[in-house]
């Protein structure tokens, strides 16, 4: 088995790597010689992050990257410090001149979860301790990366968010950063932050006002209420809709369907982009406000919030 089916192999499973198709049935000297090449220019690192797992489909100039967290599906300081060297890596390695990059992909291999969002148990020691600080910092870090993701990096490529589980609280936040998201019909979406008397702090705010409006925003933010991955197609938010199951195979096809005319959809979303800007600067600032309100929480809404991440943390030991 040669590295590009051992790294697919580990990426997607044998029967998602037929369904792409990745390795032709046949190819010419060339083009083992490019892809050779192309194998070398991606960095080692990249493929040896601890939590993220990735793989480069040079055929399609596509990135895959799946979160793998090693504890509860969530945004830990540990998850963060790899996007933040994930997205390093393909800012400095992918781009004209470089390796060609046309479309990052972004899923989750945590069974059923995209991603549960903020690190709870971090934000309850934060919350008793009293540091505002480091609240702030924590979700300042959360929303530079988002905000790199909005931008795509500054890279001429479309970003495309996987769904194929729950994403909640910061995971659904997260979700937002991107160009195109497709969902299985299974997923579903939701900010429950205001049961524990907070609100979502990393990029809700900004992000579902401009896409939906600032009503339907806040009904949202302030509605604890679970959306299906239909109901988020309904509202514009999700792009493509795909059966249970079906995620990998219906974003292949998406990037198949896209190839042709990807210039003009690079085009567009930078065009939406500086038409409906999001500053840095409103982010962070929100996340302030976020911290004030976290500090202010009760022992209940802790004990709320300590049981919530307790249910989490059950979840993954029972997938694990």
């Amino acid at each position: 088995m040669d590295r590009l089916t051992a790294d697919y192999d580990g990426a997607f499973g044998a029967q998602d790597r037929d369904i792409a198709g990745i390795i032709p049935a046949v190819m010419s000297d060339d083009d083992l010689h490019d892809s050779s090449e192309l194998r070398r220019a991606v960095p080692e690192r990249l493929y040896h992050l601890p939590e993220l797992e990735s793989l480069y489909d040079e055929r399609t100039r596509a990135l895959w990257s799946f979160m793998r967290p090693t504890g509860r599906a969530s945004f830990t300081p540990a998850l963060l410090g790899d996007f933040e060297v994930w997205q390093q890596l393909i800012a400095r390695h992918f781009g004209p001149g470089l390796v060609p990059l046309d479309f990052l992909v972004l899923g989750s291999r945590e069974p059923g979860v995209f991603c549960f969002g903020g690190d709870l148990e971090l934000f309850q020691r934060l919350i008793r301790e009293g540091d505002r600080a480091g609240l702030s910092a924590y979700g300042h870090r959360c929303v530079r990366i988002l905000h790199r993701n909005i931008n795509a990096l500054d890279l001429p490529m479309l970003t495309v968010g996987l769904v194929q589980g729950q994403a909640l609280g910061g995971g659904f936040e997260a979700l937002l950063s991107f160009d195109v998201l497709i969902a299985e019909r299974g997923a579903t979406f939701g900010l429950p932050e205001v049961m524990f008397g907070l609100f979502p702090g990393m990029g809700a705010h900004a992000l579902l006002s401009r896409k939906l409006g600032t009503a339907m925003a806040e009904r949202m933010i302030m509605g604890n209420q679970t959306y299906t991955a239909q109901q988020m197609y309904d509202l514009g938010l999700v792009a493509y809709l795909a059966e249970p199951g079906e995620g990998v195979a219906a974003t292949h096809q998406f990037i198949a369907r896209s190839a042709r005319g990807h210039a003009g959809l690079v085009g567009a979303r930078r065009a939406m982009r500086l038409a409906s800007p999001v500053p840095l600067a409103e982010m962070e600032a929100i996340v302030d406000a976020w911290a004030e309100t976290a500090l202010q929480l009760s022992e209940a809404d802790l004990k709320l919030m300590s049981r919530l991440a307790a249910v989490q943390a059950r979840r993954h030991r029972a997938a694990a």
